[in-house]
């Protein structure tokens, strides 16, 4: 499903020497930098002395910082910045080859700018406008030459950041665009090219799951720490989604899903009520040390303690005696299951529906230990020890002094509700004490259609592990109305016990993580369907202007298209939000059998690979 990138024209030729930069705040002097560290002339302008002096601040420490860490040489640093003109008036911009205009997120003030500009700078000049959510097209109307305006929304840091987005306007001259992407690739960038629509790609996919996030908090569904902890370690992100929040500033947050909101009048980007009240109380975030967390002081990255802290004393306890944990299934999650408890000292006893399928849970337990042993990071002795541990069986009778058992089994509700009626006979009933907790690993069904099916509701929690179980530290814990909270506290610390991190959320559909993750990826595909970038630009962009380790298609053909078709209609179909209804492309290459990597072919082709 991949589109190829056109071509740049031969008029991609044309040379640029001095480059404009207008604002030189923190964005603007980044820019500025990059323009000069690749040997053009830069003429940076401001409005003030005051405001000048700040931004050639930005740019002296900047660099000293890199000398600091050797990644130039004071020569180098004198040279780069004596190519950097500081000036307050913009008719010093008449020599420039390519302007880009840094200033704040106001469109009458970008509009004044490109005004003026019109009268100052040569017919042929390249007028360019770093922002990161107004119209590039209302701003281009300023200009008597709209299709020499076009967007580039460096991110931040921009020394830093590889990602550059070229907005392109209905009216910006192909060889315009040409020109401005083989520029940027000059500078050591990757440019990604996109439609003028509010928050291009990184912003308007980054900022739907950050307010679904904020969402998720203010209806005290998990924890602020649950829900970051959940991102973190069930899919890597580099932050969680609110303490990203804090770090891009509410304020700014607020104004980037209001505009696009505006625009597309998508519910999704309609900004959570609290993002509002917060910013009116002036919590801004890290800025003011006050957001979804507490600093220690304004620009302090150090979250401290504050009301909402979970307290050291509510540490979760075994409130059940566990030493005989049961798992029940032999497929690669059941058997990294298996193998987490063993590790941990515990005596598993693992059912399966044939001898040869027990002896496969044991084979792939083995087969990781001794790719372990090859690296030195295990020995046969704790190899022999572990397996010593498990036990199998294929009777589900043999559970009737199991302490835990935990589900594994296939997503199909049928067979795991006739599985936990059997449970229900076979395995001990407290009768009101403490009886074997029955635990499923779910990642989508409802877990309470799962304990109706017992006689004892109480005891029935979703204990969702992620794959490889061995590797991920996540394990999401899912209470229904009916679990018991001694239950509950007991698989916390049960999953502090055998070294996970331990996240609390109700039986909804998707948990914290799935219920984040797949309408992003969703969101993703709807991108892609209505041709507005292609699906490598796409990725590029979540993952070099976001930092996440996966681009959304990537991760899509990883996971299955059937594995996210099914997990999006269960999410549509208890929230009934039309921003969840999965996309019709995502449908359609289900239907003809494109399931990503495990058949050759998703949204992209792997035939050949």
């Amino acid at each position: 499903m991949t589109t190829a990138a056109a071509e740049p024209s031969s008029a991609s030729a044309r040379t640029f020497t001095t480059i404009g930069v207008v604002g030189l705040g923190t964005m603007g002097a980044g820019i500025a930098e990059v323009f000069a560290r690749n040997g053009f002339a830069v003429v940076g302008v401001e409005v003030t002395d005051e405001a000048l002096g700040r931004g050639r601040q930005h740019l002296e420490h900047s660099t000293a910082r890199a000398v600091k860490r050797e990644k130039m040489t004071e020569a180098e640093q004198a040279e780069l910045l004596g190519r950097i003109t500081f000036t307050t008036s913009l008719k010093d911009l008449t020599d420039a080859d390519f302007v880009v205009e840094a200033v704040v997120e106001s469109l009458e003030t970008k509009m004044a700018i490109f005004r003026d500009l019109d009268a100052i700078v040569s017919p042929e000049t390249i007028l360019a406008t770093n922002t990161s959510s107004l119209s590039v097209t209302e701003i281009s109307t300023a200009n008597s030459r709209p299709g020499r305006v076009i967007g580039v929304h460096f991110f931040n840091p921009a020394p830093v950041q590889n990602l550059v987005e070229v907005i392109k306007t209905v009216v910006t001259e192909q060889a315009v665009l040409d020109e401005v992407r083989v520029l940027v690739e000059k500078l050591g960038k990757n440019p990604v090219v996109c439609g003028d629509k509010a928050g291009f790609i990184a912003n308007t996919l980054l900022f739907g799951y950050l307010n679904h996030a904020v969402s998720m908090y203010e209806g005290k569904y998990a924890s602020r720490e649950d829900i970051d902890a959940a991102m973190r370690y069930g899919c890597g992100y580099p932050m969680g989604p609110l303490a990203l929040l804090d770090l891009i500033g509410l304020d700014t947050a607020y104004e980037i899903l209001e505009t696009m909101y505006r625009q597309g009048r998508d519910r999704l980007h309609a900004p959570s009520p609290i993002l509002k009240q917060m910013v009116t109380a002036g919590m801004l975030g890290r800025k003011t040390g006050r957001g979804f967390y507490t600093y220690e002081a304004p620009d302090s990255p150090v979250v401290v303690t504050d009301h909402e802290t979970p307290s050291a004393d509510e540490k979760p306890e075994l409130q059940h005696d566990i030493k005989l944990v049961g798992v029940v299934g032999t497929g690669t999650m059941a058997s990294g299951i298996v193998e987490v408890f063993a590790k941990s000292g515990y005596d598993v006893l693992v059912v399966g529906r044939g001898q040869d399928k027990v002896d496969g849970v044991l084979a792939a337990i083995t087969r990781n230990f001794d790719k372990q042993i090859q690296r030195g990071k295990a020995t046969e002795e704790a190899k022999a020890e572990v397996l010593s541990r498990v036990t199998g069986t294929t009777s589900l009778d043999d559970l009737k002094d199991v302490d835990i058992v935990v589900e594994a089994i296939a997503e199909d509700l049928a067979i795991k509700t006739t599985l936990f009626e059997n449970l229900d006979d076979i395995c001990r009933n407290g009768n009101g004490g403490r009886g074997a907790i029955l635990a499923t690993t779910t990642s989508s069904l409802p877990i309470i259609a799962c304990a109706k099916a017992t006689s004892r509701p109480q005891d029935v929690i979703g204990m969702h592990f992620f794959n490889p179980a061995p590797v991920m530290k996540l394990v999401e814990v899912v209470s229904t109305v009916s679990t018991d909270d001694a239950v509950t506290e007991t698989v916390r610390a049960l999953c502090a016990k055998v070294g996970k991190v331990a996240v609390t959320c109700a039986d909804r559909a998707g948990f914290i993580v799935n219920a984040l993750l797949f309408p992003y990826l969703n969101d993703a595909v709807r991108m892609l369907d209505a041709h507005y970038a292609t699906a490598d630009d796409i990725d590029l962009a979540m993952k070099q202007g976001c930092a996440l380790p996966m681009g959304p298609f990537e991760l899509l053909d990883v996971v299955g298209n059937d594995v996210s078709l099914a997990i999006q209609r269960e999410l549509y179909l208890e929230f009934r939000e039309p921003g969840f209804a999965p996309s019709p492309l995502l449908e359609h290459l289900v239907t003809a059998g494109y399931l990503g990597r495990k058949t050759k072919r998703g949204f992209r082709d792997y035939s050949q690979r």
